[in-house]
């Protein structure tokens, strides 16, 4: 048909009295332009009618995996194949005697041949990408930095391919040149080599998942993608860190992990204690504080134990430095111990207690130290607070003050006494 298609354009030009030899280059030209016409058109008609039927038909199928193919355009890339093939077939038929111009087009169209193969790889492997991430088991194992690093070996043999074409040279040759510039290689690719090993290394260790809370410098958030040489972590405050995936490796990070999955986020946190309110208990003192039932029992049991041993050793109670007492502090540390015990919202298969710490030029820091049975960041918070106020507003019953630097107001109600 082609044959036939040239002839005809040959009796034209030559109708038109133009030179033989012209006339043939004429009617070949033309036939190499139809020839790419067509082969483009039924690109665009395949590739319609691929997204068309194939579409329906994946649409209409129970296997729900195919829809990702279908999602990466891959019907779009294969697509590409039919006009490469069709010049690479005809080109010869359609212009025998354009050697040069042939030739050119012929290394194009090898090009353009790898580039649609290197594509349609891609599609695969991206949609290969989503299946995975469609199944739980990736937040644990996520697989995008080896899918990168599998489009870098597809992008460097195509690469290779590419310049093999080029400079007519075969591709063992290429790759026996390419040993002598490794070197250059190693350096060019040297950060998606370390993040290749790296998230090999943080997959493998199981040390982050994607939605893992890390810290690590200024990140302090949710990861939300591991990537090859990167990981990105949105912060508390929605802006995204990026991170070299390697650095999670070489350097050191926390992990807020094993805090949820734990059941309970812990909470440390001190007030600090007025030396000067701290105070042996006279019995008006602890008839007054045994009116707090959280305590009650406490009190009365200690009271007892103290009478046994002053008794046992002879002591002479009438002084109040002489032997064993209660201190408003000591009552007032049970005290937070019995009120964390029977709080709900906290984590009581987790240690609980209440300790003093070194005391200070400021005071005496009693610390406060539970874990919350809620482990997201507003319940924690509001379980924090709840306590906290609590605290505040009860210490002035066991006589204590919580101490505070001497504001502004403090000096002018002195200055008024």
């Amino acid at each position: 048909m082609i044959t036939k298609y040239l002839h005809i354009l040959e009796k034209l030009f030559l109708g038109m009295r133009i030179e033989t030899e012209l006339a043939q280059d004429l009617a070949q030209g033309v036939a190499l332009i139809s020839l790419l016409i067509v082969s483009f058109l039924f690109y665009f008609i395949a590739k319609q009618l691929l997204l068309k039927f194939a579409g329906k038909i994946i649409k209409k199928s129970r296997f729900k995996y195919d829809d990702f193919f279908l999602d990466k355009k891959l019907e779009k890339r294969i697509s590409m194949l039919i006009p490469i093939y069709m010049i690479k077939s005809l080109i010869y038929v359609a212009a025998p005697g354009l050697d040069t111009l042939n030739a050119f087009i012929i290394v194009m169209t090898r090009i353009a041949e790898v580039v649609a193969y290197a594509g349609i790889i891609y599609s695969i492997l991206d949609a290969l990408m989503d299946i995975y991430n469609s199944f739980d088991v990736s937040k644990n194992k996520p697989i995008k930095g080896l899918i990168q690093v599998l489009k870098i070996v597809v992008t460097l043999i195509c690469s290779l391919l590419i310049i093999g074409i080029l400079t007519n040279k075969d591709l063992q040759n290429l790759f026996i040149g390419l040993g002598t510039i490794s070197a250059v290689l190693m350096l060019v690719f040297k950060d998606p080599i370390l993040g290749f090993v790296g998230g090999i290394q943080l997959t493998s260790n199981d040390m982050v998942r994607i939605g893992d809370w890390i810290v690590k410098g200024n990140a302090d958030g949710n990861v939300i993608d591991i990537g090859l040489t990167t990981v990105k972590v949105q912060n508390w405050d929605n802006t995204i860190t990026t991170i070299p995936t390697y650095s999670l490796i070489s350097d050191p990070f926390i992990n807020w992990r094993g805090m949820s999955e734990s059941g309970g986020r812990r909470i440390a946190r001190s007030i600090i204690i007025d030396l000067d309110t701290i105070k042996f208990c006279t019995p008006e003192m602890l008839e007054r504080y045994k009116k707090i039932q959280l305590v009650r029992d406490y009190i009365t049991n200690k009271e007892k134990e103290i009478e046994e041993y002053n008794k046992l050793n002879h002591i002479d109670t009438s002084t109040l430095v002489n032997g064993r007492r209660q201190t408003n502090i000591g009552i007032f540390r049970a005290y937070l111990f019995a009120y964390l015990e029977q709080n709900p919202n906290l984590n009581h298969e987790l240690t609980t207690l209440v300790r003093q710490r070194d005391p200070t030029e400021f005071g005496v820091p009693m610390q406060i130290y539970c874990f919350s049975a809620k482990t997201d960041w507003l319940s924690y918070e509001a379980i924090q607070n709840d306590i906290f106020d609590h605290i505040y507003a009860v210490i002035n019953q066991f006589d204590l003050k919580v101490y505070q630097r001497p504001s502004s107001y403090s000096i002018n109600m002195l200055n008024d006494k």
